[in-house]
């Protein structure tokens, strides 16, 4: 058990210290816990993805723990977590510490620039991982769903939280037709 979470934090840790951002980190998540290591489905993966976006907090922390957590308990969601926030927070004092030097250096803008082709081709990885989920269920409600959302998010400027409450409204109405849909079948 004790190498598994040392593995846990390993990996967690050095996703944090390459990844840059929540979002740009699921991507590799997904690959090292679904395709290198085993441990999840991709279904499953996409299930805890989904459960993160929906906590309070970074992506990044909030995946990572529940991950953890389905896999080794609650001694596993305190390894992930600390693998995520400990490069993040060593980074900070570090640019604390330097910012005068950083601030002004031709090659940390550049090399910073080149980064951000990097953080976006992770994104995309993890939009295109999440357009499969839904493109397998083939369904016109999921596609109306992910675009509506889209529509919001980009065209308003209300809060996300207001997209989540609509969601999980339309969710819940969703499942009670089909409940109800069921029940009349019988």
């Amino acid at each position: 058990m004790l190498k598994n979470l040392w593995l846990l934090f390993f990996n967690t840790f050095t996703i944090s210290m390459t990844a840059n951002s929540g979002y740009a980190m699921l991507g590799v998540i997904k690959n090292r816990f679904v395709d290198k290591y085993g441990w999840f489905t991709k279904e499953e993966m996409e299930d805890y993805i989904a459960l993160a976006q929906s906590c309070p907090g970074p992506i990044g922390v909030s995946s990572t723990m529940i991950i953890g957590y389905q896999k080794f308990g609650l001694p596993g969601s305190l390894a992930a977590v600390l693998g995520v926030i400990i490069p993040p927070f060593i980074m900070m004092i570090l640019v604390t510490f330097f910012y005068t030097f950083i601030s002004t250096n031709t090659y940390v803008r550049t090399f910073i620039t080149g980064m951000q082709a990097g953080v976006c081709a992770m994104l995309l990885d993890v939009v295109i991982g999440l357009f499969s989920g839904v493109k397998k269920l083939n369904h016109v409600f999921y596609y109306t769903m992910m675009v509506l959302s889209f529509l919001f998010v980009r065209l308003t400027k209300f809060s996300i939280f207001y997209l989540a409450v609509i969601c999980i409204l339309v969710a819940v109405v969703k499942a009670l037709l089909i409940k109800r849909k069921a029940d009349e079948a019988l």
